[in-house]
């Protein structure tokens, strides 16, 4: 029996695609767009404006006074709002320009607590390349297109696969200690770490039990705000070095649960160590 989303999903879902069909046309012609600098290593094409502009108009015109918080254009809406929308465009942008296909669009759908907080309720990430489609909602459990998905059953470091982000130029000298220390620890324990470049699809990832962990630090709400949702409904854990809130700082350690300890400790190490340099 067919899945059946919730409207909350299904608006998610469309406008994902919907974005995703320019994304592709882009890419393939990915040395004709126009690309202005943003900093060091960190680049903005037409084809991110473009997109975040399409997933704003559809989610607008689904949900209208909803708020959002987007990659590009920052936070817009009601100060006061009861349910925010978390976007990233297109997530992996220097592997979209460089013609690799590993890029993805993540969407998050936040409400606001009676206490003042809020908390994930939806998250989606789609990768258009290869037409795969991770979605999650609070309660639910997490799928992959339609199929129901669980983090991997590893325990044993020697065995695992961990992915990373690794530092770069405009990266502060004291992060790139802390990933160079953390790496040190774990290269010599696990059965290989990778570097793919887009942490949403690294997060998803996680929760499709294809990396057994993932680190980095100093992420965006809009780089993790669906990826961790989904990987808790995988049944992973997800928290920050210190074991608390991976949203507060966007420093993020995520894994299938058993490992959790072993990998956060290693981060923390890390983290210690370059404050002391």
């Amino acid at each position: 029996m067919a899945l059946r989303l919730s409207p909350h999903m299904v608006v998610m879902q469309n406008a994902a695609q919907r974005a995703a069909k320019r994304l592709l046309r882009d890419f393939s012609e990915v040395e004709q767009l126009q690309v202005s600098i943003k900093g060091p290593g960190d680049f903005v094409s037409a084809a991110d404006l473009r997109a975040e502009a399409s997933i704003r108009e559809d989610l607008d015109k689904a949900r209208p006074g909803y708020a959002f918080l987007m990659e590009e254009s920052g936070a817009s809406g009601s100060d006061a709002w009861a349910w925010r929308w978390v976007v990233d465009p297109l997530d992996g942008t220097s592997n979209f320009l460089h013609g690799v296909p590993h890029w993805a669009i993540s969407i998050a759908l936040e409400r606001r607590l009676p206490d003042g907080g809020f908390e994930v309720q939806a998250g989606c990430i789609y990768a258009p390349a290869v037409d795969e489609m991770f979605w999650a909602e609070k309660g639910v459990g997490a799928y992959i297109n339609a199929r129901r998905l669980r983090v991997s059953a590893r325990r044993d470091l020697k065995e695992a696969l961990f992915a990373t982000g690794i530092p770069f130029a405009a990266v502060t000298p004291q992060r790139r200690l802390a990933f160079a220390r953390t790496l040190g620890t774990l290269m010599p324990q696990v059965a290989g770490i990778r570097r793919f470049g887009a942490a949403a699809l690294d997060l998803a990832w996680v929760a499709a039990g294809r990396f057994d962990g993932f680190w980095e630090l100093g992420l965006k709400p809009w780089d993790i705000a669906a990826g961790l949702l989904i990987v808790r409904e995988a049944g992973g854990a997800v928290s920050d070095p210190d074991g608390g809130d991976a949203r507060a700082h966007g420093d993020v350690v995520a894994s299938n649960g058993h490992m959790h300890e072993a990998l956060r400790q290693a981060v923390a190490d890390g983290v210690v160590i370059s404050r002391r340099a």
